[in-house]
């Protein structure tokens, strides 16, 4: 196993490579340019195209500034020496001194803050903890719902549990999470005159009050990512008991608990560590709408609003932060099937 480990963490180091190439040239093809929106925001009416009196003088400072800000910013250059400079290959020039040093990826900087000149350390590790908290309670709903119950609904195939327990799964999966967010907090603040909560309360300063806040997004995630599990944990579980050894043990006459725990479960366990991977990917998509709509602040809400706010270096690094913990998820699910069934031998 430890060979097939290393070939794995081999070929992980090329794929981040290009999804850091990708995340970077995807960024900048958002519409609108960030040296032309902080200059705007700086001269306000006097910016050409605003609406106000513009005289040439005005349009040449414009653009004297415009030029200025894009060479203090780094945009002046070229897009493979930007990314050059972003990865820390290429040195870059200091804001301030303009000094040229090698200051990028490679040298643990993520990058700065455009605006508020906050480094992407400071803020992801200040976000962090709400998001993988919010993640951590999904996954606990998720699978509280659907391994109870997507067994269950196999055990009892073509019965009106099953038919049921299929008909919610479907529905789950069928409803959008953030239609159904939307329409939760409108009806509780139509009828009941409850809304989420503006500040947020970290979980070390009051772990009531901070459940009361993630626990309806949560349920919320949960619930949809539950469906999708319900029907593939069924699906499995099927299959596992129309094997050999599963019709033996029910010939042998042991009891249906320990059929099902001891050798059904345990081998449906297999296929469906597949499954618990895919959804931590998708956890981390659904966390940017979910987060945004009960005002968290977590990575999800940040990178949104740095997406809106053309902060090029802090999303790309956000992006690749994702894309390398998806990477390493991967790696850790195909190695631990090999800890699930003792007979998968790596080579």
């Amino acid at each position: 196993m430890s060979t097939y480990a290393i070939k794995r963490i081999a070929l992980i180091i090329p794929t981040i490579i290009l999804v850091s190439i990708i995340t970077f040239l995807f960024v900048r093809l958002i519409p609108g340019n960030v040296v032309d929106a902080m200059t705007a925001d700086f001269f306000g009416m006097n910016a050409p195209g605003s609406g106000g009196m513009n005289t040439s003088s005005d349009t040449q400072a414009f653009e004297e500034a415009r030029a200025q800000l894009a060479k203090r910013l780094g945009f002046d250059v070229s897009i493979p020496v930007q990314y050059g400079r972003w990865i820390g290959v290429i040195k870059s020039p200091d804001t301030i001194t303009g000094n040229l040093s090698y200051n990028g990826i490679f040298q643990g900087n993520f990058g700065v803050s455009l605006r508020t000149n906050n480094t992407f350390a400071e803020e992801f590790t200040a976000r962090l903890p709400v998001t993988v908290e919010l993640n951590i309670l999904v996954m606990l709903i998720s699978y509280s719902i659907s391994i109870p119950l997507g067994i269950y609904s196999a055990l009892r195939q073509d019965t009106w549990l099953d038919y049921t327990a299929r008909s919610l799964a479907i529905g789950a999966m069928a409803i959008p999470g953030f239609w159904l967010a939307t329409i939760i907090i409108v009806f509780a603040a139509r009828y009941l005159n409850w809304s989420p909560a503006v500040e947020y309360i970290h979980f070390s300063t009051n772990p009531i009050e901070n459940l009361k806040i993630m626990i309806l997004p949560a349920l919320i995630m949960g619930v949809s990512g539950a469906g999708a599990s319900v029907r593939n944990l069924r699906a499995i579980t099927l299959e596992v008991m129309r094997q050999d050894y599963v019709r033996t043990a029910w010939a042998k006459g042991l009891q249906e608990r320990v059929i099902v725990l001891r050798h059904a479960f345990k081998n449906a366990m297999v296929p469906f560590v597949d499954t618990i991977a895919g959804t931590i990917g998708a956890l981390i998509g659904g966390s940017v709408i979910m987060e945004n709509i009960f005002v968290l602040p977590g990575l999800g809400r940040y990178t949104y609003n740095m997406v809106v706010q053309r902060e090029y270096s802090l999303v790309s690094g956000t992006t690749l932060i994702f894309g390398t913990f998806a990477l390493v998820v991967i790696l850790l699910t195909d190695l631990a099937y090999g800890l699930v069934d003792p007979r998968i031998r790596y080579k």
